[in-house]
């Protein structure tokens, strides 16, 4: 496994505490961090938890996610969770062009904050997975990473039900929040999927309305009044 984008990761970032205990990543020279200072893990739950996976009604078996920027592997640990807590498998696709540094990841307290002691291993193997081959994480958990940035992918066509859009603000990665971008996952996406995300910049969610998607702000989590949920019509 080569990591080939590495080298050019512009993102150096510092670990931090937020509000909830949990941690998240500062970056270095920019205003962002991978999570809220007000939780990272609550706004992991809210954002993409509850607002995405658990408004699938009915749930899909399987159901097939897609995460734009792993980072930390947050949004993949609690999902991992709730679908082998609820029995429900999951195929999870991530990409992340700039994988966590091992001893970045070592770090991380997620697991520790979480009751079911077989969670720590599974936070490592998300961060060790490279494959383009699915692997089983833990029963109806399925997961496979790829480095290759979103741009550059040929995504399946209306394959997934769920897309955790996860990518740095568009201050920072103004490239990911184009009609372009959203136009491609719009195709990869099932009708009646959902996208959910913490932006609700009007840019943004203009570029989701010219992919196609209905756009509506729902309440956002701790310290953020709103959040984007985009659906692709039936």
């Amino acid at each position: 496994y080569a990591n080939h984008h590495a080298m050019n990761n512009p993102f150096e970032a510092d670990l931090i505490e937020t509000s909830d205990g949990s941690h998240t990543l500062k970056l270095r020279g920019f205003k962002e961090q991978y999570h809220s200072v007000n939780g990272a893990l609550q706004e992991s739950q809210h954002v993409f938890l509850n607002s995405g996976y658990q408004a699938m009604n009915p749930m899909p078996d399987p159901l097939y996610i897609l995460e734009v920027g792993l980072g930390t592997g947050l949004n993949a640990l609690i999902t991992a969770r709730e679908a082998i807590n609820h029995k429900n498998r999951v195929l999870y696709d991530a990409i992340e062009p700039y994988p966590l540094q091992k001893e970045l990841t070592e770090r991380i307290n997620y697991a520790d904050l979480l009751p079911e002691s077989w969670l720590r291993g599974i936070f490592n193997q998300i961060h060790d997975s490279h494959s383009t081959l699915y692997q089983n994480l833990k029963d109806y958990f399925f997961f496979r990473c790829d480095d290759q940035p979103l741009q550059e992918k040929l995504l399946d066509k209306e394959r997934y039900h769920l897309v955790y859009f996860d990518a740095f603000g568009p201050d920072t990665q103004p490239d990911m929040w184009t009609d372009k971008v959203f136009g491609q996952l719009y195709e990869s996406m099932k009708p009646g999927g959902i996208l959910v995300t913490y932006c609700v910049k009007g840019e943004v969610r203009r570029a989701m309305k010219a992919a196609g998607f209905d756009v509506h702000k729902i309440p956002g989590p701790a310290g953020k009044r709103e959040i984007s949920r985009a659906t692709k019509p039936l």
